[in-house]
C-alpha cells in the first residue's frame, strides 16, 4: 500500500454468503466467500480486518438442534415433572415460546412468574405510571393474574402486538399441563408455590439460583441446566444449555453453537495463507445494545461472542480526540492542531488509559462486544443474506 493519507476510517460490510446447512465446511466456505467479495468489489484485506460469522450459520452447520420432546423429557428428569416454578423468562416468540412448550410437556403444572413492569431485556408487561397510581411496590409486592388484569388491563407488546400473558398461558394449557400466573419481581416468592424452580433469566441467573439455594427450594436449575448435554440424541450447549436458542420450527430449536474456538482460528490460518493477511476471526450474536424508543436490551444470547480469535481479547484503549481539541490544544488550529493530537495517539505506549481525563468518555467495553454489536446491526435479523461481515479499519486511529 502507497503513503497517501487514508480517509475513510471503520467500514463494516456485509458478505452473501450460500445458503448454509449441517456438514458443509464452514471454515472454507466462509474463506472463500470474503475473498470472492474482495475480488469482485475491488477491495483488499489487511492485517487487523476482522471477520465475524452469526452464531446462526455455525449451529446450523454443527446440526446443534433439539426437539420440544427432548427439551420435555430433560425438563421431566431434572425437575421431577410436578409442579414446576418457571421464572423471569423473557417474552419471545422467537426466544422462548417454543422452549416453554418442551417445559409445560414436562411438567404436570406451572406456576409461571413473570418480573414487572417488564422483563429482562425490557419488554413491557406495565407501565411504571399505572403502579404508581395503584400504590403498588414491585420490589415486594406479588400480584396475581386478577390483580394484574385489574390495575393493568391487556398490555400488547408495542412491535408485536401480542399479549404475552395470554400468549404464554395459552401455550402452557395447549401443552395439557395446569398453569398458574403471578407477577413478582424477588425471587424467593414462587416458592409460596412450589419448590422445585426453573429460573429462565439470562444475566442475573447466578445470583437467581443462589438466592433460591438459601431460601430452601429443593431444585433450582436454569435455562443453562436444560439440555447441556444430548438427550435421545438431540443437540446441545454444554455450557449454556438452552440459553441463546431460537425457533427454527414449530417443535425445534436451534441451540446456541457448540465449542467453535477451532472454527475461527481455521479460518484466520486459511485467510494468512490466502492473502498473507493476519486477519481477526469472531462468532457473534446478539448485539449488547439498547433501543431507547422500544426500551428493548438487545442482548437476549448469554454472551455476544462464544468464541473469538486472541487479537480480540480487551477493550479500546482510545484518547478523546474532543477533549484533546479543546483541552490540551485548544490554542491550536489546522495543521498544527493535527500534528499535535496525532503526536499525542503516537505517544500512547499500549499501557492503560483508564483514569486518564483525556480517555473520558470514550467506550469501555470489551471489543468483542462493540464489534459483535456493529456486525449485528450490519447483518440484520431478516432477509438481507449476509450472515458473514468483514469489518475494516476498527483498530485504526487518527494517524493511520
Amino acid at each position: 500500500m502507497d503513503n497517501k493519507e487514508r480517509l475513510v476510517g471503520t467500514v463494516s460490510r456485509g458478505i452473501r454468503c450460500p445458503i448454509f446447512r449441517e456438514g458443509d465446511d464452514l471454515a472454507g466456505l466462509v474463506t472463500e466467500s470474503v475473498l470472492n467479495a474482495a475480488e469482485n468489489e475491488g477491495f483488499s484485506l489487511r492485517d487487523k480486518d476482522v471477520i465475524s460469522l452469526t452464531e446462526s450459520i455455525v449451529a446450523r452447520v454443527q446440526g446443534n438442534y433439539a426437539t420440544v420432546d427432548d427439551i420435555a423429557a430433560d425438563v421431566r428428569a431434572k425437575l421431577g415433572g410436578g409442579t414446576i416454578g418457571v421464572i423471569f423468562p423473557i417474552l419471545s416468540r422467537n426466544r422462548f415460546a417454543i422452549c416453554l412448550k418442551g417445559i409445560a410437556k414436562g411438567a404436570k403444572k406451572i406456576v409461571l412468574m413473570l418480573s414487572y413492569p417488564s422483563d429482562e431485556v425490557g419488554n413491557s408487561l406495565a407501565t411504571y405510571d399505572l403502579i404508581d397510581a395503584a400504590g403498588i411496590n414491585p420490589y415486594s409486592d406479588v400480584l396475581s393474574l386478577e390483580k394484574y388484569r385489574e390495575v393493568f388491563g391487556v398490555q400488547k407488546l408495542e412491535f408485536t402486538g401480542v399479549d404475552y400473558v395470554e400468549y404464554y398461558g395459552n401455550l402452557i394449557r395447549e401443552m395439557g399441563c395446569e398453569v398458574e400466573i403471578i407477577f413478582a419481581n424477588q425471587a424467593k416468592a414462587i416458592l409460596e408455590y412450589t419448590d422445585c424452580v426453573l429460573t429462565c433469566d439470562i444475566h442475573t441467573r447466578q445470583r437467581t439460583k443462589r438466592l433460591l439455594k438459601a431460601a430452601g427450594a429443593k431444585v433450582v436449575c436454569g435455562l443453562d441446566d436444560i439440555l447441556n448435554a444430548p438427550v435421545n440424541g438431540s443437540g446441545c450447549n454444554e455450557k449454556y444449555g438452552l440459553l441463546g436458542s431460537n425457533k427454527s420450527t414449530e417443535d425445534k430449536i436451534k441451540l446456541f453453537p457448540r465449542e467453535c474456538q477451532g472454527l475461527v482460528e481455521d479460518i484466520q490460518a486459511r485467510v494468512l495463507k490466502a492473502t498473507g493477511k493476519n486477519v481477526e476471526v469472531m462468532v457473534y450474536g446478539d448485539g449488547a445494545f439498547k433501543d431507547p424508543k422500544g426500551k428493548i436490551w438487545e442482548l437476549a444470547d448469554p454472551v455476544v461472542s462464544p468464541a473469538f480469535t486472541s487479537g480480540l481479547v480487551g477493550t479500546p484503549n482510545e484518547l478523546k480526540l474532543k477533549y484533546l481539541a479543546d483541552n490540551d490544544f485548544k490554542d491550536l488550529s489546522g495543521a498544527e492542531l493535527k500534528k499535535a493530537i496525532s503526536e499525542s495517539i503516537k505517544a500512547k505506549d499500549g499501557s492503560s488509559l483508564v483514569g486518564n481525563m483525556a480517555a473520558q468518555g470514550t467506550t469501555p467495553r470489551q471489543l468483542t462486544d462493540l464489534i459483535g454489536s456493529l456486525c449485528d446491526l450490519t447483518s440484520g435479523s431478516g432477509d438481507k443474506g449476509t450472515p458473514v461481515v468483514l469489518v475494516q479499519g476498527y483498530f485504526d486511529n487518527y494517524t493511520n
